[in-house]
């Protein structure tokens, strides 16, 4: 049941999550316009590659090894001290180096400081460490409240297109907030750090073998946006950025399985029940896909009209980017049950390298050749190819432990669910003026369809709803 709650608990937060973008992403599209989403989101992807090499794969590996030794407190302890020190010292020597390359730049100097917050806020982060023992309550409870303070102040203080700065320091400091925030709570969760028998060294090694994907992740994650604003300009970023938010929106329900699992996967493969970590994974790939192809396609159908209600007239190219980028919601979709629920937890780190690096590879060669010709159409289709690419190399390394036909078998099923829903709800876009309630029929119109024939056809989710419901009556 445990399980059940933090699921609910990420979902519930995710709804939420839904819902906000819905009244801050317009707003801040329309009064900041595509150059100034666009100067955010890239001096934003500059700063992530300072997080990122400041944090070395701490997330991952600290998430992970609490959660394996998640009943010994005295281990625990200890392991949290370690591990947040070796992060501080990391994340500041990252920022000394920030420094340096904020004394060199000419453009955009106070928006790089203004983000370089973030880089601080990382140091700081302590949210791996509630994740590995399942305590998601304060994490969300935390992020909840952090959202709806920077919420608050953006249409306090966000007023005008000169007012970029403003938007960029408040989403800065907020998460620099949320994450001290976090920290009252240890007094009672960790005993206090014995400094002569702090051993740093030890996890350096382990938490670099997870750093490695993260730095290829963050290259197909990131340097589109980088790499767009070199060549495109901010505008071309901001059309990106844009696009790319939408489908993070959707795609943050479906990501939620993976926060979830990959302590619990971890913890079970610690006590080597091997049986258990395949039971729990046919059933998160089953529930994924039930998901993802209903929220891609639906994601499509009304991408002509949404776009342009959602973002303004002045972000009407991203009408034609959202039906190509939502692909990556399948596909993201099953490389987050295979890499963070399976590869990760289970110490198949090496094959989750290579995925994520052949991943990374193609999309800067894809940049690299698509970018200058296309922009940011080129951008995009990098982006999926690349995703496409990371899910196929890490299905050919779990075809040995896992049953390849278990995973994809009834695929077919929500594949012809979402087909026959994209059609109808596309001519409904179609015929449909373009408002809130419009996009609301359609999308209730759309869930009817596909619950109703998924329900016929007996897709496999329907059984697992029914032991899920079956099992709530037990308590």
């Amino acid at each position: 049941m445990k399980l059940i709650k933090n699921y609910i608990y990420n979902v519930g937060y995710q709804i939420f999550v839904l819902i906000l973008p819905l009244i801050t992403v317009p707003y801040v599209s329309r009064v900041l316009g595509s150059e100034g989403v666009g100067i955010n989101a890239f001096t934003n992807s500059i700063i992530s590659y300072f997080i990122l090499f400041g944090s070395i794969g701490i997330n991952l590996y600290g998430n992970r090894t609490i959660a394996y030794i998640r009943n010994d407190k005295e281990k625990i302890s200890q392991t949290f001290w370690e591990i947040a020190f070796l992060r501080m010292i990391t994340i500041t020597l990252s920022y000394i180096i920030f420094l340096i390359f904020l004394a060199l730049v000419s453009n955009y100097k106070v928006y790089y400081f203004y983000q370089s917050f973030l880089i601080i806020a990382a140091g700081l982060d302590i949210s791996w460490f509630f994740m590995g023992i399942e305590d998601f309550k304060k994490t969300i409870t935390r992020n909840t409240i952090v959202k709806i303070i920077s919420l608050m102040a953006i249409f306090t203080f966000v007023k005008t297109s000169s007012d970029v700065g403003i938007y960029i320091l408040i989403l800065s400091l907020s998460i620099l907030f949320g994450n001290l925030t976090l920290w009252p709570y240890m007094k009672k969760l960790v005993n206090k750090p014995d400094f002569s028998k702090l051993n740093l060294k030890k996890h350096i090694k382990p938490s670099l073998a997870l750093f490695v994907p993260q730095v290829a992740t963050q290259v197909y994650l990131v340097l589109n946006k980088t790499m767009l604003g070199f060549y495109s300009g901010v505008e071309a970023t901001g059309y990106y950025e844009n696009t790319d938010k939408i489908v993070k929106i959707v795609l943050a329900v479906v990501t939620a399985t993976g926060t979830v699992m990959l302590p619990r996967v971890a913890n079970i493969f610690a006590n080597g029940d091997k049986d258990g970590v395949k039971r729990y994974l046919y059933k998160s790939f089953d529930f994924v896909s039930a998901i993802c192809y209903p929220m891609a396609l639906g994601l499509a159908a009304i991408a002509p009209k949404f776009t342009i209600w959602f973002l303004s007239d002045e972000f009407a190219v991203t009408a034609k980017l959202l039906p190509v980028l939502s692909l990556v919601i399948i596909l993201i979709g099953w490389s987050n049950v295979l890499g963070t629920q399976y590869l990760l937890p289970t110490n198949q780190n090496r094959y989750f390298t290579t995925s994520v690096v052949v991943g990374a590879l193609a999309n800067l060669s894809l940049n690299l050749f698509l970018i200058p010709s296309h922009g940011v159409y080129g951008a995009i289709w990098a982006t999926v190819i690349s995703e496409f690419l990371v899910t196929a190399v890490q299905v050919y390394y779990v075809r040995t432990n896992l049953n390849i036909k278990i995973l994809f078998g009834d695929n077919w099923k929500y594949l012809i669910g979402s087909l026959i829903m994209f059609g109808i709800v596309r001519f409904m876009n179609i015929n449909m003026s373009g408002t809130l309630s419009g996009f609301l029929i359609q999308f209730m119109v759309g869930t009817v369809i596909y619950t109703l024939i998924i329900f016929i056809i007996k897709a496999p989710i329907i059984i697992q709803v029914k032991e899920l419901l079956a099992s709530r009556n037990k308590y």
